[in-house]
């Protein structure tokens, strides 16, 4: 067995959902959600996932006011 850690979760973030407003940015506590430069169909700069490091806390989800645009999900094997 490696000593390398398998990614288990993943963050899906719907671009033209997003506000803008950051809350997920500043509650994530790995990180791994960030602000791009490019604007959705609003024309406000959204956020995306890092693509790595997510531990499943939930916590861009819970802070997130838009319903349906954060969803955090368990890899399956």
């Amino acid at each position: 067995m490696s000593g390398a850690t398998e990614e288990k979760f993943r963050v899906e973030i719907i671009s033209d959902e997003c506000k803008g407003c950051l809350r997920c940015v500043n509650a994530c506590p790995r990180e791994v959600i960030v602000p791009t430069d490019q604007v959705n169909m609003m024309g406000v700069v959204y956020v995306e996932y890092a693509d790595e490091g997510c531990i499943g806390c939930g916590a861009c989800f819970y802070a997130c006011p838009e319903p349906g645009a954060i969803t955090v999900y368990e890899k399956k094997k």
